[in-house]
């Protein structure tokens, strides 16, 4: 719950948020175990994403320009999340035979079941 959200009329919903977190805290504390944390995201430099997708700096450059590959920019700096570069790379799954195999089958079949269909 947000502290913007408290209100007079939610207040009883945000006490029972309260209550909730407090003993979540408690069993943490009694079990001896840390309070779960997420991650920081640390930006990366131009060098480190050239290492990381494995391309050459004016290649990167190239497919910030084509807004192709997701960065950020402050100044005349680009950033880059390890995440993002990562997430970016998997988009370009290349389908196995079997896959487009199984694909083409079903499509076959879709196809003859709307022609019978009609």
């Amino acid at each position: 719950m947000n502290a913007n959200e408290i209100s007079f009329e939610n207040l009883p919903k945000a006490v029972g948020h309260l209550l909730s977190e407090i003993a979540e805290l408690k069993l943490m504390v009694s079990k001896g175990q840390p309070p779960v944390t997420t991650p920081k995201r640390t930006p990366l430099g131009i060098e480190d994403a050239c290492r990381i997708i494995g391309k050459a700096k004016p290649t990167v450059y190239t497919l910030v320009r084509k807004r192709l590959l997701p960065c950020y920019k402050n100044g005349k700096k680009l950033y880059f999340f390890e995440d993002e570069l990562l997430d970016w790379i998997a988009t370009g799954k290349k389908k196995t035979l079997l896959e487009i195999r199984t694909e083409a089958e079903s499509d076959v079949r879709r196809r003859n079941q709307n022609i019978g269909g009609r």
